[in-house]
């Protein structure tokens, strides 16, 4: 009776619809298609047009570099002196490259002499290798028309000789062809110009010119100029030939017609955007005629969908997480089983993996629970949006998602799937009216290369998001078998250092630092040292970066503190610097621990100075700057260490009145006969000094390297030079032997430095 009730209220229902279904999905298609059709036509219009722009911008910027060559093209001196039979390379370099590089950014320069040969090469980075027989077959057609040009400018008079007019000096008009070759790979745009005297010369013969081609790269500033001319927006260089919608590509081609990249910009689509503004009411439509054909089958069918819609709903909580809709760990894990059965059977590839939502936590702190859940709602819809049909998706906690793909052709194939995810979830996630930015970390494994077994598999998987996690994140790791053996191996690490520093197995060497002077030791700095019982030395670099993903930093942390806090007792008037991780700002009590340290130890906070980097202020870093403030407050010396390794050093020095000032130990290394490099580092000792900071320089490794900073009044010095990092015993005796009699440090060399006094 039932079944009999049920049939003929479909039967009902079918014969009123399926009519009205086919008219309305005709007519409505119909209308899009027509929409559509019209969209794309007006788009395309609008990209050519923005093409042309382009074009045009980019001319005016080749025409630019042939204007910025012309100091030095036309000119009698350096005409005279280029084509001399032996030309001064020392003068060319000083006066048109390295010139045009320092006033007009040419970054790279090459001199083609009147025989079609390369007479001489320039580059910033002082190499010559890049001037290749490629290159320079790419340059041959337009410096060949520089010099058939030049040849035909010249006129022949009555006597039989040849005269040569340039341009009036007011106008300055090189002989000049501009073009784009590529440079390792990367578009430069060139320019190359005959060297031509200023005056009118008069010659028995016309000899063809000296070509100087002056490149500059065609990215930074060049692009933006671009940019702003054309009026457009999102310019990149890229090599990709894949088209995107919303995205116009500009060919670059050499001299020689090859192609040498494209510029990628974000088209504007006024077809698109009239189409975005009618859809809406045309889905409207679509919306209320469906809402309609639902409502006159709704009577018939109503308790069979009731009836459908409570089962349904009874499976779908028990198999299914209830937020995002997307099946639970334990559904997840059956599809798995039944999937790497079929697998098996049909001997093809199946792709297990793991996916983590990166800072999932800072949404949630930052925006709430409710925003939180949101995000994950959204993320689950695009990714059931974006895999294959065939593919399984799942939640597995709270920020965690899981993939099953089947069929996977080869690694290449699955990355390309995995593109496609990351370029999906990084679509902006709109809660309310504030606009969130999410990221994935992803973790492949592959049934059966690395096993068939469902568990092995989803451990292998999330060993490999480990990997692409501690690896910068936003981004995806296959499994590797020495992936496996790298977590034992900083697992078996972790455990091992946190027993050292139960057992006190960790031991301090420190690094003495001198003042300007050199006669006297005003401090030095703390460095944690661990060599196991069996003898076997483990480095900072390794045991450092796992202590702080570990959570071990911080007991490290204070151990360090601690030991140096006791042992600064030893060496009376001296300063104790001790390195302090970011991660210890984030204790809520850091600065009450190491007030405790101070207090226990019975040492003064002015001997103590803690050395930070810019990244303690990367986040929120209210809660950093305040510690900080409380610190120096107790009379704790502050101090920026590597300034000038990053990118915002100066905004620190600003917002934050810090006491000392270490510059980083690679401009010291590079200051040696390097002018640049000199002028940097004296820039950075006035800028300390004019904030009233004590100024320390790193990595002096040599005599020189002192002298130069005795002579800028630098107030500490710290390298290998002075003394490499010593443990407890050999450091007393260092500083017995330097502070010995006679009062001359222990170098074996006078490094004593007294100002000198300006003549009157």
């Amino acid at each position: 009776m039932y079944n009999s009730s049920k049939n003929s209220g479909g039967q009902i229902a079918n014969a009123i619809i399926i009519p009205m279904v086919v008219v309305v999905v005709i007519s409505v298609f119909g209308i899009f298609g027509l929409m559509h059709w019209s969209a794309r036509l007006s788009d395309e219009t609008a990209e050519q047009s923005q093409h042309k722009l382009i074009a045009g911008a980019l001319q005016l910027t080749k025409n630019y570099l042939v204007k910025l060559q012309n100091g030095v093209v036309i000119w009698d001196e350096a005409y005279h002196r280029i084509n001399q039979p032996d030309p001064d390379q020392s003068w060319i370099y000083d006066n048109i490259m390295h010139w045009l590089f320092q006033n007009h950014g040419f970054t790279k320069s090459v001199l083609i002499n009147r025989d079609f040969e390369v007479a001489s090469v320039y580059a910033q980075n002082h190499t010559s290798k890049w001037m290749d027989d490629q290159l320079f077959r790419d340059l041959s057609p337009s410096v060949a028309k520089v010099r058939a040009r030049y040849i035909n400018s010249f006129t022949r008079t009555p006597s039989g000789l040849y005269s040569f007019v340039p341009q009036s000096s007011d106008a300055r008009r090189s002989i000049a062809e501009t073009g784009v070759v590529a440079l390792a790979g990367e578009p430069h745009l060139f320019s190359a110009a005959a060297v031509m005297p200023q005056i009118q010369s008069i010659a028995k013969e016309r000899f063809p010119p000296s070509v100087l081609v002056s490149l500059v790269p065609l990215r930074g500033e060049k692009l933006k100029d671009i940019s702003e001319m054309s009026r457009l927006d999102g310019f990149v260089l890229t090599n990709s030939q894949t088209g995107r919608d919303g995205v116009g590509r500009y060919q670059l081609r050499s001299p020689r017609n090859a192609d040498i990249g494209m510029i990628a910009w974000q088209t504007t689509q006024p077809g698109t955007l009239m189409l975005q503004r009618i859809n809406p009411f045309l889905a409207l439509a679509a919306f209320m005629i469906a809402a309609v054909v639902i409502l006159v089958t709704l009577f018939t069918r109503q308790m069979t969908r009731r009836l459908a819609h409570s089962e349904a709903k009874a499976v779908h909580a028990a198999r299914h997480d209830a937020l995002s809709g997307l099946p639970n760990r334990a559904r997840f894990h059956a599809l798995l089983t039944d999937t790497l059965e079929e697998s098996i059977h049909r001997q093809s590839n199946t792709a297990v993996v793991y996916i983590d939502l990166d800072h999932f936590k800072d949404i949630n702190d930052t925006l709430g629970h409710s925003a939180g859940d949101k995000v994950i709602v959204a993320v689950a819809q695009r990714l059931k949006r974006v895999i294959p049909e065939s593919g399984i998706v799942a939640r597995i906690s709270g920020d965690e998602f899981a993939m099953v793909i089947k069929d996977c052709e080869d690694d290449v194939w699955l990355e390309y799937v995995l593109d496609q995810v990351q370029d999906e979830i990084a679509r902006p996630i709109m809660i309310g009216r504030r606009e969130l930015h999410a990221s994935l970390s992803m973790g492949a494994a592959i049934a059966p290369r690395d096993g068939n077994d469902p568990d092995e598999l989803l451990r292998k998987a999330d060993i490999a998001l480990y990997d692409a996690k501690a690896n910068g994140r936003n981004r995806r790791s296959f499994f590797e078998a020495n992936m496996e053996h790298h977590v034992q191996s900083k697992d078996r690490l972790s455990r091992e250092l946190r027993l050292a520093l139960k057992n006190d197995e960790l031991d301090l060497a420190y690094q003495p630092q001198t003042d300007t002077s050199a006669e006297r030791i005003v401090s030095v700095e703390a460095l944690a040292r661990w060599t196991k019982e069996d003898g076997t030395v483990v480095s900072p670099a390794q045991f450092i970066p796992v202590a702080e993903e570990t959570g071990l930093i911080n007991d490290l942390g204070l151990w360090v503190l601690n030991k140096a806090c006791a042992q600064a007792h030893e060496w009376p008037g001296i300063v104790m610097s001790v390195n302090v991780s970011p991660n210890q700002f984030k204790h809520p009590r850091f600065v009450e621990k190491v007030m405790a340290i101070l207090a226990s130890n019975n040492l003064p906070p002015q001997r103590l100075e803690i050395e930070v980097t810019e990244t303690v202020f990367a986040g929120r870093n209210d809660s950093v700057l305040k510690a900080l403030r409380r610190l120096k407050n107790l009379g704790v010396k502050v101090a920026l260490d590597d300034f000038g390794s990053g990118y915002s050093s100066l905004s620190y020095l600003r917002r934050f009145p810090f006491d000392t000032l270490k510059i980083d130990r690679d401009f010291v290394s590079d200051m040696n006969g390097n002018e640049e490099a000199e002028a940097i580092l004296v820039s950075i000792i006035q800028l300390g000094k004019a904030l009233g900071m004590t100024i320390v320089a790193e990595g002096i490794e040599t005599l020189e390297q002192i002298r130069f900073l005795q002579a800028h009044d630098c107030h500490r010095m710290q390298g290998y030079f002075i003394s490499k990092p010593l443990p407890e015993a050999a450091l007393t005796k260092f500083l017995e032997d330097f502070n010995g009699d006679g009062g001359t440090s222990g170098f074996g060399t006078d490094l004593s430095y007294q100002a000198q006094v300006a003549k009157g």
